[in-house]
C-alpha cells in the first residue's frame, strides 16, 4: 500500500508523521512539567532556585553528567550495532536521542525498537530488533543484580512491616505459575519482544563473550553515572544521607521502579512514589525527594528529546530504501 501512494503523498505522511511525534513529545515534557499532581511547578522551580540548582557551577555539573550518560549510551549502541554496521558517533547519536523522543510517550519506551530499526534497510531490521533488545537486556541485567543487593542491604538496615504469610502464599503462587509457564514453553515458542527464548539465545551465543563483557561493563557505567548524579543531586537538596546509604536506596527504586510497565510521562509518578516510601524510612521528606525524581526526568529524558526532536523533523525519507 504504502509502494502504491504517489511520491509527494508519501512526502506529505511522512513529515505529519514527524510533526506529530515532536508534538507529542513536547506534549507530554509540558504535561510532566505543569500536571505533576504531588509537586506543584512554581514550588519545584522555586526549591531548585532555593538550593541554588541554577548557579554556575551546579548547572554545568548536572548537564555534563547527563551528557555523560547519554555519551556512554551512545558509544554502548554504536558498539551493539558494530556486529552489523560500522557507525560513526554522529550516526549513533541520531539514532540514539531520535529514538528516545519517538518512544517518549510509548509504553515501557517500546518505540524505541521501531524507532532504531528504521534507520537500516529491510534486511536488517530484525536483527536491529534483535540488538536493541539485547542491549535492553544488558542494562535491565546490571538494574537487577545491583538492585538486588541494595535492597538486601536496606532490607537489613530499614524497619519494613512484611507480612511474611502473604509473601509466603505469593512465593507459591509465582513459582506455580513459573512452573507452568516452563511446561508452557517446552511445548510452545515462547517470546519476548517478537523473539523466541531459543533465537535470543543462539543470537547471544553468537555474538562472543568479550562482546557480552563489554556491552556488561558500559550499561554498569551508565547506571553508575545516573545514579551518582541523583546521589549529588540529593545532597544538593540537603539530604545528609553518606554514599553507601544513599546508593543502597537508589538501587533499590531503580530495580522496583524498572519491574513496573509504565508510560514515560507516568515515571515520575511510579518512581516519586516508590521513593517517598524508600526514603521515607531513612526520614528523608517528600519534597526534596519528588524534585529530585522530577530533576533527573528533565535532565536525562526531557532535554535529551529535545535534541532528539532536530533528528525526528530532519530524518530524511530517502533513508529508509539506503
Amino acid at each position: 500500500m504504502h509502494s502504491s501512494l504517489p511520491y509527494k503523498t508519501k512526502q506529505f505522511f511522512f513529515v505529519l508523521i514527524k510533526l506529530s511525534i515532536v508534538v507529542g513529545a513536547f506534549y507530554f515534557i509540558y504535561h510532566k512539567l505543569t500536571r505533576t499532581d504531588s509537586l506543584d511547578v512554581n514550588g519545584f522551580f522555586q526549591f531548585l532556585k532555593d538550593n541554588k540548582v541554577f548557579s554556575i557551577k551546579n548547572s554545568v555539573l548536572l548537564v555534563f553528567l547527563s551528557s555523560l550518560n547519554w555519551f556512554i549510551e551512545i558509544i554502548k549502541w554504536r558498539f551493539l550495532v558494530s556486529k552489523l554496521k560500522a557507525l560513526t558517533f554522529f550516526e549513533a547519536l541520531e539514532q540514539s536521542l531520535g529514538s528516545l523522543t519517538a518512544s517518549l510517550f510509548t509504553p515501557n519506551r517500546i518505540g524505541e525498537y521501531g524507532a532504531k530499526a528504521i534507520y537500516y534497510s529491510k534486511p536488517y531490521r530484525k536483527r536491529i530488533l534483535l540488538t536493541n533488545l539485547i542491549g535492553n537486556i544488558m542494562q535491565m541485567t546490571i538494574t537487577i543484580v545491583l538492585g538486588g543487593i541494595g535492597f538486601a542491604f536496606y532490607y537489613k538496615t530499614y524497619p519494613i512491616s512484611i507480612d511474611f504469610f502473604k509473601i509466603s502464599r505469593g512465593i507459591l503462587i509465582i513459582l506455580s505459575v513459573a512452573i507452568l509457564s516452563i511446561i508452557g514453553i517446552k511445548k510452545t515458542k515462547y517470546k519476548i519482544k517478537g523473539f523466541s527464548i531459543k533465537k535470543i539465545k543462539d543470537y547471544l551465543a553468537t555474538l562472543g563473550t568479550n562482546y557480552i563483557t563489554l556491552g556488561l561493563c558500559l550499561s554498569f557505567l551508565r547506571y553508575a553515572v545516573f545514579s551518582f548524579q541523583f546521589y549529588y543531586i540529593l545532597i544538593l537538596f540537603g539530604i545528609t544521607l553518606s554514599y553507601p546509604e544513599s546508593i543502597v536506596i537508589i538501587t533499590s527504586l531503580y530495580l522496583l521502579a524498572s519491574i513496573i510497565p509504565t508510560i514515560s510521562i507516568f515515571d515520575v509518578v511510579i518512581k516519586g512514589s516508590l521513593a517517598i516510601y524508600l526514603f521515607g524510612a531513612a526520614n528523608v521528606t517528600e519534597l526534596p525527594v519528588l524534585s529530585c525524581i522530577l530533576l533527573m526526568w528533565l535532565l536525562n529524558f526531557a532535554l535529551p528529546s529535545i535534541f532528539g526532536s532536530y533528528y525526528v523533523l530532519n530524518f530524511n525519507l530517502s533513508k529508509l530504501n539506503s
